[in-house]
């Protein structure tokens, strides 16, 4: 006896018969093959984004380093007493060479001292602080540390001898020990809590529950700006130099805040040549001498009391507007 075979007895995937598996496999193999599609484009421009960084960072890795491109100095610098000597200085960035930003500056800072350098935005003060740590060459003019050109020293040592307190704190994404060692990596426990305590930091510092463990997250996101900078401070007591930089150290702070920093830094200055740049003039009462920087000349120099007893000189007016205001 013959049997018609039926349509529901034909076997799964028979040519000319759909089923519902076949749908569903069809479906998701048709997004898969169309989501790779619309993702050949953005892989493309991923591509040509990668080519072009790499070619960028094969000419960082074949230009010249820093120790190639400066003088050679081979004079281990120890530990400066901290003379520090502008002769005529003159100086363009590469960028705007027909821009002379420093015009002729002259000025002497004796170890130990206390010197503020001040000025309207531009006048070329932070361009003095990175002449000194050899960021750039002077156009013409001589600078000398304890009696010697800066570039007969080796670089590694002579740097070493500095200390920077920045207006924007630079703090990594690891613990506060961790931050206040980079001062000084081999410091003791001891040492460390000792610094902290000179910046006023071990007060906020033993308030957190782990302590120096604390991560303070990328960037110290969260700290305090006041909280930053003191830690900052800290480093740089860690670090112990014989020369201490600050840069702008309490503009951004609010007054209570200004106040605490402020003791911290009086504390860290005791004993070593420092230079100030600040713009707040409340801050450099107290200092040796203050130069005054305009147009990149130095057109004023003395005390806090002896330039605000000029009338019509330009630290006077500054003063003038700070302190009414």
């Amino acid at each position: 006896m013959n049997m018609v075979q039926t349509d529901a007895a034909l076997p799964v995937g028979t040519p000319g018969k759909f089923t519902g598996g076949d749908l569903i496999a069809f479906i998701t193999y048709t997004a898969v093959i169309g989501g790779s599609i619309a993702s050949l484009g953005n892989f493309y421009t991923e591509l040509v984004g990668a080519v072009g960084a790499t070619e960028r960072i094969r000419e960082i890795l074949k230009s010249s380093s820093e120790s190639e491109e400066r003088p050679r100095g081979n004079v281990n610098a120890g530990r400066f007493r901290g003379n520090i000597s502008f002769e005529n200085i003159q100086f363009s960035y590469p960028t705007r060479a027909d821009v002379e930003v420093l015009k002729g500056v002259s000025l002497d800072i004796p170890a130990g001292k206390k010197v503020a350098v001040v000025g309207q935005s531009g006048a070329g003060k932070s361009t003095i602080m990175q002449l000194l740590l050899q960021f750039h060459f002077p156009t013409t003019g001589k600078i000398q540390m304890d009696g010697r050109d800066i570039y007969d020293y080796e670089l590694e040592s002579y740097r070493q001898n500095f200390a920077i307190v920045p207006q924007e704190v630079i703090l990594f994404g690891g613990t506060i020990r961790e931050n206040i060692l980079y001062g000084n990596p081999d410091a003791s426990e001891a040492e460390i809590i000792g610094a902290a305590k000179q910046a006023n930091t071990w007060d906020f510092i033993s308030m957190f529950p782990e302590g120096l463990d604390t991560v303070v997250g990328e960037r110290g996101i969260k700290l305090s700006g006041g909280q930053r900078q003191r830690i900052a401070i800290a480093r740089a007591i860690l670090r112990d130099p014989s020369i201490l930089l600050l840069d702008e150290a309490t503009s951004s702070l609010d007054a209570e805040s200004e106040k605490v920093v402020q003791e911290a830094l009086n504390r860290l200055m005791v004993g070593r040549t420092s230079i100030i740049i600040a713009h707040r003039l409340a801050t450099i009462r107290e200092v040796d001498c203050i130069y005054v920087l305009e147009h990149g000349r130095i057109v004023e120099q003395g005390t806090h009391e002896e330039l605000s007893a000029k009338t019509d000189g330009v630290y006077s007016s500054l003063a003038k507007l700070q302190f009414e205001s």
